[in-house]
Formats: structure tokens, sequence, C-alpha cells
């Protein structure tokens, strides 16, 4: 299927303005944009008829929609997609906005959680939508992880620290995981917590990854020397090692060295599972915007959310805060509040710890 930006730039400028208008009409009246009214607002001045034709064209490319016979049309959720990221103008945070939000969470209260209770009480009425507050990740030791699958695209891992304290975090498993492997993983890494954190967990399961690949490499040096095997796909993580002339190999008792090889790929392929795991329960990003369906977290192809990460003096992630709304959100004026939510939250934590 052809990308949005792709797609945006087969477009010529009349479509660009065509389908931005309808947009930015779409969000601000949930209304239907029909042809008459463009011609009312387009740069260039052109008929009904003609604006009516490349609507039709934008509705087989699949951005637009129309809802009923007759009616105006409104984006999909992959045309709102191609606008929030190309066409998107983003606004300054007001200074009604930046007060009301400055004022809830003014004073010398030390208690993080009544902070952030407050934050998402000011959040939700400053968007007039739903507010989503993730609490700063705990950084104490671990004493036990568990993943749980939920669905192929939705898992849960339950972090039990050695402070006494339990947080569960939903994340989107890597392709292919069953519950099976991720019970494996769970015990891989129950067998190495000894109290260490998440990072440090990380850095342990990288020497042990390092660790493999290097037993691969000496194994295997003197058969692809020998030109009785070859890497397949060398330095990318799905590579293998091709055998040539088994015969040979089993002639001169080579095949006890080919299963060592093989099973040292296996617990190197499975490392790297765990690897992905972790990362995935500490992943972070910067101001992130899911669209309908793309919405997994509550599995809502009405709603949107838009969330940003908060970090720490370190410039560590520590946790998250958001708006959750319907599609048509303003997304112009809801971006900005988030992302300056999120660093506000981040210098109040760092200064009161």
């Amino acid at each position: 299927m052809t990308s949005t930006s792709e797609l945006l730039e087969s477009m010529n400028d009349r479509s660009r303005e065509v389908f931005r208008r309808v947009v930015e009409g779409y969000l601000e009246t949930g209304d239907p944009v029909g042809s008459r009214t463009l011609t009312r607002s387009l740069s260039e001045k052109v008929s009904a008829a003609t604006i009516r034709n490349v609507m039709q064209d934008l509705e087989y490319l699949g951005l637009l929609d129309s809802p009923h016979v007759s009616a105006g049309r409104v984006p999909t959720q992959r045309g709102l997609r191609m606008f929030v990221d190309s066409l998107l103008e983003i606004d300054d945070v007001t200074v009604s906005d930046r007060e009301k939000i400055e004022a809830t969470v003014s004073g010398n209260s030390s208690d993080v959680a009544h902070l952030l209770d407050k934050v998402g009480s000011a959040l939700s009425g400053v968007t007039q939508s739903a507010s989503l507050v993730l609490t700063p990740k705990h950084e104490a030791g671990l004493r036990h992880i568990e993943f749980v699958s939920l669905s192929p695209e939705r898992a849960l891992v339950v972090l039990v620290f050695s402070d006494g304290h339990v947080e569960n975090r939903l994340f989107t498993p890597p392709p292919g995981q069953t519950p099976s492997s991720m019970r494996e993983a769970a015990n891989f890494l129950n067998a190495l917590i000894d109290g260490r954190t998440l990072s440090e967990l990380r850095g342990v399961i990288g020497a042990e990854i390092t660790t493999r690949r290097q037993e691969i490499d000496s194994l295997a040096h003197a058969l692809v020397e020998s030109g009785m095997a070859v890497w397949d796909n060398s330095g990318e993580g799905a590579e293998r090692l091709i055998v040539r002339g088994r015969a040979n190999l089993l002639a001169e008792g080579g095949e006890a060295e080919i299963d060592r090889i093989r099973t040292l790929f296996d617990d190197l392929e499975r490392k790297r599972d765990i690897a992905e795991f972790l990362d995935l329960t500490e992943e972070g990003d910067g101001v992130r915007i899911f669209i309908g369906s793309e919405n997994k977290l509550f599995s809502l192809s009405g709603s949107s959310l838009v969330v940003s990460p908060y970090m720490n003096a370190d410039r560590k992630i520590i946790g998250a805060v958001g708006v959750i709304g319907p599609t048509r959100l303003n997304y112009g004026r809801i971006v900005p509040i988030v992302d300056y939510t999120a660093q506000l939250v981040g210098r109040l934590i760092s200064d009161r710890n």
C-alpha cells in the first residue's frame, strides 16, 4: 500500500488544499464538508463541480469518505493520519491555558501522586477531554517479573520490586510471541534478577548476547574458512549458517559441532527476544498521536490518544501524560498543551527530588 507521505507527494496543489480544507472543517465542526462550502474558502476560484471531482479522487485514494449519499466528505482514519503527520499546523500554548495548568500544580506539596492527580484534572479541564497520567516508573531492584499475553497485539508485564511495590505495564509484544515463549522469557529473567533494576537486567542480557555471538563465531570460523559453510544475512539479526558438503562433515565427525552451533543460535535468538521485551517495557518517545484503531491501548476505533513522556533530572523517561478524545480532536491545540504539561511535570518532579 502506498504510504501517506508518497500519496501527499503525488497530489497537486489543488488536491492538497481541498484535502486540508475538508479535514480542518471537519475537525472544527464535526460535520461533513461539501463542495459549495469549499468554493467560498479555496484560494483558487473553481466551480463546485471541479471540487466534487477532486473530492471523488481523494475518496478513491482512501483519504476521504462520504457518510451519506449527496452529503459532503469527512476524512478517513488514513486521511487524518496523513493530515497529522504532514499538514498539521501546531499552535502555541495560549497564556490562558498555560496559567490554568500551572495554577493546579503550584504549592509546596511533595506528594507526587497528589500532584499528578491535579495535573490530570487540569489537562482534562483545559482540553475538555479525558486525561491520561502514567505515574513515574519505579527504580528499585526487582524481585519478580511476569509477562501475561492478553491478545496477539497486547501483553502485560507485572513487575514486583524488592520494596514490595507492584507495577503493571501494557506493551505490544514482538511479532510471533506466544504465551509459552513469554513464560520462558520470564523464567530466564527471574533466574537473573537478584535485586537488579530493569536497566541493569538489560545490561546483563546484552552481555549474554555478546558472549553467545562470540561463541558462534569461534565455532563456525573453521567451517566458513574451509568453504564447508557460509553465512546468510551476515551481521543481521536473522542470520543463519548454511552448511555445505554435509556428508564430509559427518565423515570428519563435524556433526556434533554443527549441533552445538545450532543450539547457540537458538539461545542467541531467545536472548534477543528477551532483550526486546525489556526494551518495550522501558520504551518512550516524544509526543505521539494514535488515531482510531491505532489506539490499541483502549481498542476504541472512534477515539484518539495524544501522549507525551516526561523525564527526571537525568533525562530519563519516568512516566507520561496524555489526552483521550474523539478522532475529531483539535490536534493543533492539544499537541502543544500535552507537550507543555509533560515538560512541566518533569521539572516539578525533578525539583521535588
